[in-house]
């Protein structure tokens, strides 16, 4: 019997969000010869932010995984570059702040700071929230804009940072944040194929409490 060689695949993963148990569920069951592709913000809202920051950076210190820099990740980079006073205001709302603490997000700054914004696959390209319209670089906070503007010429765009209750494509555009954090799923996207594996976010009553934690702080 011969056997088919099948080279490996990616996997695009929506906003983690501090969702460690839904990413260890999900990443269990991947191929483990297959790349994962992290469309940004890791960070923020969930109940296990730091484990789910290490198992991200395990999986791309081993090679297998590529972490993308979403916006909650770059306005903790800013926050913790500016000025003493400056920084304290921004980082007060900060669930990853209030999680590790100022030593431990700083020992992270220089891995959260170089996060590449882009990945580039073969016709496709995934990012976190889209490109600017007018420079076609990456945006980290875009919606609207790219979305109208987008022509087809980076082929499919696979995006995180819009939650919806599935993974969702419009003409060239795919989004595959499906709220773990508010009570959805965490969902990975196969490009080369268009399949999608899900796993449970937070219980909604979890989601909820953390949303009213963030609120308060």
């Amino acid at each position: 019997m011969t056997s088919t060689f099948h080279p490996p695949r990616h996997w695009v993963i929506g906003d983690v969000h501090g969702c460690a148990q839904s990413l260890q569920d999900l990443v269990s069951e991947l191929p483990p010869a297959d790349r994962l592709i992290f469309c940004g913000d890791l960070i923020n809202r969930g109940p296990r932010i730091l484990e789910a920051m290490e198992l991200a950076w395990d999986l791309v210190s081993s090679g297998r995984a590529v972490w993308l820099k979403g916006n909650h990740e770059a306005d903790l980079v800013e926050a913790l570059r500016r000025g003493p006073w400056t920084a304290q205001r921004s980082l007060a709302g900060c669930d990853t702040y209030r999680q590790l603490g100022e030593r431990q997000c700083k020992a992270w700054l220089q891995r959260l700071e170089a996060l590449p914004l882009a990945y580039w696959g073969h016709g496709w390209v995934a990012t976190h929230a889209g490109f600017d319209p007018l420079s076609w670089k990456p945006h980290l906070s875009i919606r609207t804009p790219f979305w109208q503007a987008y022509d087809g010429r980076f082929g499919d765009v696979i995006l995180g940072h819009t939650p919806g209750s599935h993974v969702r494509r419009f003409g060239q555009l795919v989004m595959v944040d499906t709220g773990a954090c508010y009570g959805g799923s965490l969902s990975a996207y196969c490009p080369e194929n268009g399949d999608v594996r899900r796993v449970a976010g937070l219980r909604p009553w979890s989601a909820a409490e953390s949303m009213l934690s963030s609120s308060i702080g």
